[in-house]
């Protein structure tokens, strides 16, 4: 196999892309965004997130983040708790009226999984997505070791 493909990065950010686009316009059958189901999952995952933690998860901005809990809060999905060790603080949680959604939302993902991989056999789709946990590993190892190297010359130059 080659080690470079000029087509490739742009095959995955395209495909990327028209997942994206292809999951709001179905999210938008449950009343909901892309960006408030990604909360919802988060929240499903890890309960009692502080909303600072959650926007680093998320790779969002905070304010961005408010509007969307605010949103989310008002329909009753999650709901912000004071954190008992920092006032400042707040931890989020969902509302039982979520649970009915994600449990939509998780026949939404299949659903949306059987479509990208319609013609692939299982055993096709097993590797590939074998093989994209190797190409995540390869690029986190490469982020890792530009980091590193960037404390190091921060440290000493």
């Amino acid at each position: 196999m080659p080690r470079t493909n000029a087509d490739f990065l742009f095959a995955l950010f395209e495909t990327q892309r028209m997942l994206r686009l292809y999951a709001d316009k179905l999210a938008v059958r449950h009343g909901i965004t892309r960006a408030q189901w990604a909360v919802l999952a988060k929240l499903e995952r890890t309960e009692g997130l502080k909303q600072s933690e959650l926007a680093d998860m998320m790779e969002m901005q905070p304010i961005t983040l408010t509007r969307l809990i605010d949103r989310l809060c008002n329909n009753d999905l999650i709901e912000r708790r004071e954190d008992p060790k920092d006032r400042r603080a707040n931890r989020l949680y969902l509302r039982p009226a979520a649970r009915p959604m994600l449990a939509q939302l998780a026949k939404l993902r299949a659903e949306i999984t059987q479509t990208a991989l319609n013609h692939l056999t299982g055993a096709e789709a097993d590797a590939l997505a074998g093989q994209l946990e190797l190409i995540k590993d390869n690029v986190r190892d490469a982020l890792q070791a530009v980091s590193d190297t960037k404390l190091k010359e921060s440290r000493y130059g």
